[in-house]
């Protein structure tokens, strides 16, 4: 059974679990219930500058460890992941709200991940040799680790989303200082705890700390780093990058999105709408993926608002830990008033609101912060509901004459440039779509266009920050090519 309280979250240093020294305290919620669940501690620039020296001295012993070795650990990783699964998934659903079945194919994603990394790290093992380049000489060329690496994790997928990186910088030499959502820290604290007591990874080749704002800054200002990731909201995004930039820092630095979802009069409307649904309310609207402009074009527009509406109606709302449960709660009360003040400035703007999410209530959890789905009808694109993320369960309908009008909607219609995606029955309307929309995940009938962890998670415009992607591409970000060229 699942903690009513995990108490004050502590910090991993070298190893060793303790409590921070920290006095400023923030507190974390279960959003179902609106209950406090733990207190999170702000940890200060030495506790921060005590995890990055821990994890840079143990880079000293552990890119030398074969990396056969280096992936024994992964697999024991996996098996903790494959043992705790359900308590897993309940930490997840508990902390942040999603539903018990979200819960777990994040958890499935993640352990993709270390799958990938584990199939990336035999690969390079083989490095590339070309013999007699020239007369007695020969050339080789070998990935190397880099050193300490910040992980700073998003609240959306307090799972998943780390997994992103961990066990590829693991898997390849360095080693990493992991920090927590300071909204739900519990699942990726608990999961940590879990790997390295079970796993007996050398201490300091993960380490976490919590905090804020001021703990990423110290994270990246270290001199022990030798790159960050990032996923969060652009406004942040931004920040990041260019403190990266500033202090000489690598950076994976993913932004805010505002995916839009085009409907073709030749789509099968029995496959697009159910894909929609899940795609702008799966949980609660609040990944980067989430569908949240719907573009209708030609004759159908009228159909498909009705067949949306009808079928946000349905969705349950309620407690992620009920099984029955299709829309958990948002992730805190801010984000809850957020989002309605979204849903007023859509009314405001003269859009017609066809589904009113502020008018759900769960009579079991009256503290819960709680919005149901939202469904906007007559939305321009000028509007604020159609061209600022609001990362919640708001979905704005629109309509044009021809494909080639969506096209340019997606394009100039806002600054992001995550997801598109096409529902069509058209070969060639689908050629054309993923050729010219300016995207970096894009899905052909398909409402969340989601790589596995075998492919790049893409991201252009506003949506990405730097040149290489999460997952597979990190085997590029946590090394460094050294050529050599030898003369006998």
């Amino acid at each position: 059974m699942p903690k009513s309280n995990y108490g004050k979250m502590e910090i991993l240093v070298g190893g060793e679990w303790k409590e921070s020294a920290s006095s400023e305290l923030h507190r974390s919620f279960n959003p179902a219930t609106g209950s406090e669940i733990a207190e999170v501690p702000f940890v200060s620039r030495d506790e921060v500058e005590e995890a990055t020296s821990a994890a840079a001295e143990a880079f000293k012993k552990w890119h030398d460890f074969p990396i056969t070795e280096r992936v024994k650990y992964l697999s024991k990783m996996k098996l903790v992941f494959e043992n705790h699964f359900e308590e897993l998934a309940t930490l997840n659903t508990q902390n942040h709200g999603k539903t018990i079945q979200e819960s777990r194919g994040d958890i499935r994603r993640a352990l993709e991940n270390i799958d990938a990394a584990i199939g990336a790290a035999y690969v390079l093992g083989k490095g590339e040799n070309l013999e007699q380049i020239a007369e007695g000489i020969d050339e080789s060329s070998t990935k190397e680790p880099l050193g300490a690496f910040a992980i700073v994790c998003p609240f959306n997928f307090p799972i998943m989303i780390p997994f992103w990186f961990i066990p590829y910088a693991i898997a390849l030499g360095d080693t990493v200082v992991v920090k927590p959502s300071e909204l739900d820290p519990i699942p990726t604290t608990q999961l940590i705890r879990m790997i390295q007591e079970e796993t007996k990874l050398p201490p300091g080749v993960l380490n976490l700390v919590q905090g804020g704002k001021e703990a990423v800054q110290s994270l990246i200002s270290s001199k022990e780093i030798s790159g960050v990731t990032f996923v969060g909201s652009t406004g942040v995004a931004k920040q990041v990058f260019e403190l990266a930039g500033k202090y000489g820092k690598r950076s994976i630095v993913n932004g805010g999105a505002k995916n839009s979802l085009v409907i073709l009069p030749d789509a099968d409307l029995g496959h697009a709408i159910p894909s929609i649904i899940s795609s702008s309310f799966g949980n609660a609207g609040q990944r980067c993926l989430a569908g949240s402009n719907v573009i209708t074009v030609g004759g159908i527009h009228e159909k498909t608002v009705d067949n949306l509406v009808t079928s946000a109606n349905k969705l349950r709302v309620g407690n992620g830990m009920d099984e029955s449960t299709e829309m958990g709660p948002v992730v805190s009360e801010s984000a809850m008033k957020r989002i309605e003040n979204y849903i007023q400035k859509g009314v405001s703007e003269h859009a017609k609101l066809k589904t009113d999410g502020r008018k759900i209530k769960v009579q079991e959890y009256p503290d819960g912060f709680y919005i149901g789905p939202t469904v906007f009808d007559n939305v321009e694109p000028q509007m604020a509901i159609a061209k600022e993320e609001i990362f919640g369960p708001v979905l704005s309908v629109m309509s044009v004459d021809k494909v080639e009008d969506a096209i340019e909607l997606i394009n100039s219609g806002t600054s992001f440039g995550n997801m598109a995606s096409l529902f069509t029955s058209s070969g060639l309307a689908a050629r054309e779509f993923r050729r010219r929309v300016n995207a970096g995940n894009i899905g052909i009938n398909a409402g969340v266009a989601a790589p596995s962890a075998f492919f790049p998670f893409g991201g252009r415009k506003e949506s990405f920050y730097g040149t290489l992607h999460a997952q597979i591409d990190t085997v590029d970000f946590f090394t460094d090519t050294k050529v050599t060229i030898a003369r006998w």
